[in-house]
């Protein structure tokens, strides 16, 4: 007998670990019929989940926190037994807003210290000439892509409710909108960064985790009250899934999983994208320049329980061998953030000053939520 299961998820790399525990027989070794259902947008995904019409969901990682306490929609609390993905954004910015930070900028190009600072050049230089401000794409108010661009901002100076313009679109919508105009850059996951670059309508600026240097990204969402009703499939579900992060894990099956992700159905991109990407291994400009991170993105972590908060721990991960080179647990708290921008954000007694949330338009309890996303961030492997 086969339990049946829908789950949603939108066409992003770090839903890799879902697809591939489907596509390669893995949830049906588990004796789970899985349906995976494409979806534009993360209202979607949350609000079928909640409702019941989706078992389980690719997810972002505060989407199930801010479900959990009820902020910004109904109150539905959330399990996230599995971490499907850690980092993976990328900020990517039009031919001419790199240009023109280009321009300004006094320092190394890949730290986001000197390219905030030059943002900060670019949009007083706008002002100056009464330019419309600058439009940044990001997924979800409730996303890291939306609080790791308000913290490179605000390192720079620059008030992201004041001085430029943060709209929300659908991940597979941000490379056409940078391509008409709509938007000036957008922070996004993984493929979409890679497309807009092959295309020739951007330049990866940064990959995120220059500046959060683990991000909980996305997790596997299940209801509480379902998950507590039926233990024996979540767990089913979550050995799928971690027997798919360690078939992607070795590099010897990532051709294999970049085929799967690339079908219509699923991902849609050409394979050879997200084969660069499983690498950390991206084009990041048009004229072909290439920079490999290890940290890019991290697929898959398993905490061995359910809660009502995302937690990942340190021994359970597949991929643990690839961040043997992390700092202790102990030093993981503040440095997750790259160290200019800490500096930079910090107060006198080491932790992030909770001023610097209203002076970007982040209200009191929008600071809270942040701070437990750090918190879940920080304690990542």
């Amino acid at each position: 007998m086969t339990i049946p299961l829908h789950i949603g998820f939108i066409p992003l790399i770090d839903a890799a670990a879902l697809i591939v525990a489907v596509d390669n027989g893995f949830t049906a070794a588990e004796g789970l019929d899985v349906t995976l259902v494409r979806e534009v947008s993360w209202s979607n995904v949350r609000d079928k989940l909640n409702i019941g019409l989706f078992d389980a969901a690719h997810l972002l990682a505060p989407v199930a926190i801010a479900s959990s306490l009820g902020l910004g929609h109904v109150k539905v609390p959330i399990s996230a037994p599995f971490n499907l993905g850690l980092n993976g954004n990328a900020i990517t910015v039009s031919r001419a807003l790199h240009a023109a930070i280009m321009a300004e900028i006094d320092g190394d190009r890949f730290d986001p210290m000197a390219t905030a600072l030059a943002l900060s050049r670019v949009v007083a230089k706008r002002r100056k000439g009464g330019a419309e401000p600058l439009t940044f794409g990001m997924t979800f108010p409730f996303s890291t892509h939306n609080y790791q661009l308000r913290f490179w901002m605000a390192a720079g100076g620059v008030d992201p409710d004041e001085d430029v313009r943060l709209v929300v679109l659908p991940p597979p919508f941000m490379v056409d909108s940078l391509a008409s105009g709509h938007v000036d850059a957008f922070c996004v996951g993984a493929p979409w960064n890679s497309i807009a670059v092959d295309h020739g309508v951007g330049h990866i600026l940064h990959f995120v985790s220059d500046i959060l240097v683990r991000a909980a990204e996305k997790v596997l969402a299940i209801r509480q009250n379902w998950s507590e009703k039926n233990p024996e499939v979540v767990a089913a579900l979550i050995r799928a899934a971690s027997r798919a992060a360690e078939f992607i894990e070795q590099p010897e099956n990532r051709g294999e999983a970049a085929r799967i992700l690339s079908a219509a159905g699923r991902i849609g991109v050409d394979a050879d994208v997200i084969q660069r990407t499983l690498d950390g291994r991206l084009k990041i400009s048009p004229d072909g320049t290439m920079r490999e991170s290890s940290r890019y993105l991290l697929v898959g972590a398993c905490s061995g329980r359910t809660s009502t908060m995302p937690r990942w721990e340190t021994g359970r991960s597949p991929l643990k061998r690839r961040i043997r080179s992390a700092p202790s647990r102990d030093q993981r708290s503040m440095p997750t953030i790259s160290a200019p921008i800490w500096r930079r954000l910090k107060s006198g007694d080491g932790n992030p000053d909770p001023t610097l949330w209203i002076n970007v338009g982040q209200s009191s309890q929008e600071a809270i939520f942040w701070a437990a996303c750090s918190k879940f961030a920080a304690t990542a492997v």
